[in-house]
C-alpha cells in the first residue's frame, strides 16, 4: 500500500480504468487505484463525488491537508468493519477505569521509554552535556516505572505531563536558536520545527484513524484521551507510543539540514512549510513512517481481536 500527496494547486483527479489520474497543467500522473492506501490533498484540487465514491469502495482514504496551519482538515474513510462486536467492547471497556488503566500504562510507558532512548543516545553527540542528560534520562526512567504502577488516570496523566516538560526542556535545545524553536507551541505553530511536528503528528493522527476504523473500531471512544467534542480520542491513544519517533525525525531533519529556515515562510504568526519544503518532508515522512505504520496497524489489530474474543463474550453476559 502507498501514500499519494497531491501538492500542486489546480490539479484534477479523475478515474480510468480503476487507475487514479492526476492532472496538472500539461503533466499527468497516474497510480492504480490497488496500490493506494491514502491520498492527501494539500492543495486547491478539482474532483467530483464519483471519484470519491470509487475511492471509498476500494478502502482509500482521502485526508485534506490544510498546510497553512500543519493539520489535517477533514478525512473520508469509505465503509467500515462489518462486526459491530468490537465496537460494543470497546464501549464497555471505556466506561471501566481500572480496564482503561490496565491497557493504557504500557502505552505510556512506550512512549517515556522512547524518549529516554533518544535522549541516551545523544550522549555521543552532546559530550559537553553528559550530566544534564544523565538528569533527564534518569527522571524518565523513573517515571517510567511509576507509570507501569500509575493507581489511576489521573496519575497516569500527571506523570505523563511530566515526562513531556523534561523531553521538551532538552529536545528544544538541539535546534540552533535561529529556528527560534522553544517548546512545544501548536496553535498556531510559531517556528519551522512546530509547524513540522504539528504536521508529521497530523499525518501520524490519521493513519490511526483510518486503521482504527478499518479494524472494526471506533476512532473517537477512547480509553486514555477523555471523550472530547470533535476529537478522535482513540486515534489520540494509539499514537503516543509513536510520538517520540516523529519528535526523532525532525531533530534529525534539522540536524543534517535536510530542512532548513529557508523551506518555511511566516503568515503572521503561523509558520508553515513552502511548496518546496513539503516536497522534502513528505517524502522523508513515508520513507520513515513504513515500519511504524506497519507497527501501529498490527498494535490496533491486536486490540480489536482482544475486545472481540475475550470482552466482547463479558458484554454479552451482562445483557
Amino acid at each position: 500500500m502507498s501514500t499519494f500527496y497531491v501538492d500542486r494547486k489546480g490539479s484534477e483527479l479523475s478515474m480510468e480504468s480503476g487507475v487514479l489520474v492526476v492532472r496538472a497543467g500539461n503533466a499527468r500522473q497516474t497510480i492504480p487505484v490497488a496500490l493506494l492506501d491514502r491520498l492527501v490533498i494539500a492543495a486547491k484540487t478539482r474532483l467530483d463525488t464519483s471519484l470519491l465514491n470509487r475511492l471509498a469502495e476500494a478502502g482509500v482514504s482521502v485526508i485534506l491537508l490544510d498546510c497553512h496551519r500543519s493539520r489535517r482538515r477533514a478525512q473520508l474513510l469509505g465503509s467500515g468493519h462489518n462486526d459491530a462486536s468490537v465496537r460494543i467492547a470497546q464501549y464497555h471497556v471505556s466506561l471501566d477505569p481500572e480496564l482503561c488503566l490496565a491497557w493504557t500504562r504500557p502505552l505510556v510507558a512506550a512512549k517515556l521509554l522512547r524518549h529516554r532512548r533518544m535522549l541516551k543516545g545523544l550522549h555521543d553527540v552532546r559530550r559537553e552535556w553528559k550530566k544534564f542528560l544523565d538528569a533527564a534520562v534518569g527522571f524518565l526512567q523513573e517515571l517510567e516505572t511509576k507509570a507501569l504502577n500509575a493507581e489511576d488516570l489521573v496519575q497516569l496523566r500527571g506523570y505523563e505531563g511530566s515526562a513531556g516538560r523534561c523531553f521538551f526542556d532538552v529536545y528544544h535545545k538541539l535546534f540552533p536558536t535561529s529556528l527560534q524553536f522553544t517548546g512545544r507551541l501548536r496553535r498556531p505553530p510559531p517556528d519551522p520545527v512546530n509547524a513540522t511536528l504539528s504536521l508529521a503528528y497530523s499525518l501520524l493522527h490519521a493513519r490511526a484513524v483510518q486503521s482504527a476504523w478499518s479494524a472494526g473500531l471506533d476512532p473517537m471512544i477512547g480509553f486514555y484521551h477523555q471523550i472530547a467534542w470533535g476529537r478522535e480520542s482513540l486515534a489520540c491513544d494509539l499514537i503516543e507510543p509513536w510520538r517520540p519517533c516523529i519528535d526523532h525525525w525532525v531533530y534529525e531533519w534539522f540536524r543534517d539540514r535536510w530542512l532548513e529556515a529557508k523551506h518555511f515562510s511566516m503568515n503572521g504568526e503561523n509558520c508553515r512549510l513552502s511548496k518546496a519544503g513539503r516536497e522534502r518532508f513528505f517524502g522523508a515522512f513515508e520513507l520513515r513512517m513504513r515500519p511504524v505504520h506497519r507497527a501501529l496497524r498490527f498494535q490496533i489489530r491486536v486490540l480489536a481481536q482482544t475486545l472481540r474474543k475475550e470482552v466482547f463474550p463479558l458484554c454479552n453476559r451482562s445483557i
